[in-house]
């Protein structure tokens, strides 16, 4: 029997859970933990009744490691699915070299002081967790994670020597509301209001943040603004294939988005410095999650398609190539088989991909690894079973911007 704990009840999390609960001759025993056990036991029901599989629930505060450890021991777990936010990476880290699990994430650890995204911080676990003959899987989402796993296809399989490297992810939905995050506020508030970094000549370019805007005829979806970001996946990526020459990301906004983003920031709304309100220590940014909609709550009002994927240009067999490829990921087809929104899904099922590439033993090693360092074969013919089908075309020729 193979006992996995998942941390985390937000719409990832539910996507994670439900999805293995569809594979019980791999996730034979599932606990679910948050710091929010009703929230665990809500989504436990939604995976009883769409699945007709019972899984366990929990309570744990994830910045407690000893807490963490505690409760993997009594759930005999042999995997850590870390759903939680990216704050708690360490301690959860910590907590399964104390309990002897391996551990998986899908976003890399972020100091709540500062909106710094490196993986710095985890890397330097790798001798840890290698000594004890564990291994961390990091980044195991779509971008960072499939976006990861589609450059290690397209090195092994389309353009042996890839020189540029553009991620573009468009989500194409309407949910609504006037002003709406489709993961968590906080996080995405802080990710998209940082410095933009791109790679450029070995080194990187920093300019600030949405002020660089191209724009895309995405499939299925149409002509989408796309801004160029820093994304975490862009370090990993570098580092293991270091003869990309050239390497982005870019997100499409639509303009009522930025707007109203602009108004917060120009009031101090998205500040992660704190303040004193009536006698009491806040931070704005922290506030202001607590009265935007609840991204897991999105799933119900949400239309349309996102596609993500990756542009690589370079050369094979002396040919000059260019390769795309992407994900078309539908809302309401998400919605209806797990009840939540695409970008939830589109994260969660590419966790319990991961997962199940760790439990099974097709992806193995001691120590901590990123998506890329492994076989991209047996993670993208999961991907075409499991929700998330992705497709490729050879284009005439590199991007032109």
């Amino acid at each position: 029997m193979t006992k996995t704990l998942v941390i985390g009840a937000g719409g990832v999390g539910s996507v994670a859970v439900h999805k293995m609960a569809m594979l019980p001759d791999i996730f034979t025993d599932i606990t679910l933990a948050s710091r929010r056990q009703f929230k665990c036991d809500e989504i436990a029901g939604s995976v009883l009744e769409r699945t007709g599989v019972s899984i366990k629930t929990a309570r744990i505060d994830a910045d407690d490691a000893d807490a963490t450890a505690r409760l993997i021991q009594a759930c005999g777990a042999k995997l850590v699915v870390n759903l939680a936010l990216p704050y708690q990476d360490l301690s959860i880290m910590d907590a399964c070299l104390m309990a002897g699990a391996d551990y998986l994430d899908t976003a890399n650890y972020e100091p709540p002081e500062e909106a710094k995204f490196e993986y710095s911080w985890q890397w330097a676990y790798q001798e840890k967790f290698a000594k004890q003959g564990l291994m961390a899987l990091l980044g195991s989402g779509f971008d960072p994670g499939v976006t990861n796993v589609f450059t290690a296809y397209t090195k092994k399989h389309l353009i042996a020597d890839m020189r540029t490297l553009d991620i573009l992810d468009c989500n194409g939905g309407d949910h609504g509301q006037h002003f709406a995050t489709n993961f968590n506020p906080e996080i995405n508030i802080r990710e998209v209001t940082a410095p933009s970094r791109h790679w450029q000549d070995k080194k990187w370019i920093e300019t600030p943040a949405l002020t660089t805007k191209q724009n895309f005829d995405f499939p299925e979806v149409g002509a989408r603004n796309m801004y160029l970001m820093y994304h975490e996946e862009l370090e990993s990526l570098v580092t293991h294939f270091p003869e990309i020459e050239r390497a982005r990301f870019w997100m499409t906004f639509g303009d009522a988005y930025l707007k109203h983003l602009e108004v917060l920031q120009n009031v101090g709304m998205t500040s992660i410095e704190p303040v004193i309100y009536e006698g009491q220590e806040i931070i704005p940014l922290q506030f202001l999650k607590a009265v935007l909609p609840n991204p897991g709550d999105l799933g119900k009002t949400t239309t349309g398609k996102t596609c993500i994927g990756t542009i690589i240009s370079g050369s094979d067999n002396g040919q000059d190539k260019t390769a795309y490829i992407y994900n078309i990921c539908d809302h309401e087809a998400c919605f209806k088989e797990v009840g939540s929104q695409a970008v939830s899904y589109t994260t969660g099922v590419p966790a319990m991909i991961g997962a199940a590439m760790m439990l099974g033993g097709k992806w193995r090693g001691e120590g901590v690894f990123n998506m890329e360092q492994f076989d991209p074969d047996p993670f993208m013919d999961m991907l075409n079973q499991h929700g998330l089908p992705w497709q490729y075309v050879m284009l005439e020729k590199p991007l032109a911007f």
